[in-house]
């Protein structure tokens, strides 16, 4: 096995530690509010991942709008601001290569409300507060 090769597709320890120097980079460049771009204007935009490519030159950027509002066009507005962005990455983090970036909206947050829906349902709340006493009395 190669070095740089791992189980299933895991990142290594380099790309975790370069796309947290990324997301870190990204959100302060995005605080700074000097986009131009009329859709990300007035966006509060969190970025909650980047994802590093094996060879650290490409990232995908997970980004969520302040309550998810306009995320379609604050989204299209990353994807046109991505070469301004990748340049101003360059100064902000140092990178061998500043990576080019795609910008695809995070998910995890509708994932885990949908998930505490489910438990809190009369149904599975049922399920989950059975006695355990029920299983010993055969």
């Amino acid at each position: 096995m190669k070095r740089h090769d791992h189980p299933r597709g895991e990142p290594s320890a380099r790309q975790l530690r370069v796309g947290e120097e990324v997301r870190h980079g990204l959100a302060r460049i995005l605080s700074r509010g000097e986009l131009r771009d009329p859709a990300l204007a007035e966006a509060t935009i969190t970025v909650t991942e980047a994802r590093m490519s094996p060879d650290l030159k490409h990232a995908t950027v997970f980004v969520m709008p302040l309550a998810g509002a306009h995320a379609p066009e604050v989204l299209a507005g990353l994807k046109r601001s991505a070469p301004f962005l990748r340049g101003q990455l360059a100064r902000e983090v140092e990178l061998r290569f500043s990576p080019t970036l795609a910008f695809l909206l995070d998910t995890s947050f509708e994932h885990a409300n949908r998930i505490s829906e489910l438990l809190h349902r009369p149904e599975v709340k049922r399920d989950v507060s059975q006695p355990k006493d029920e299983d010993d009395g055969a």
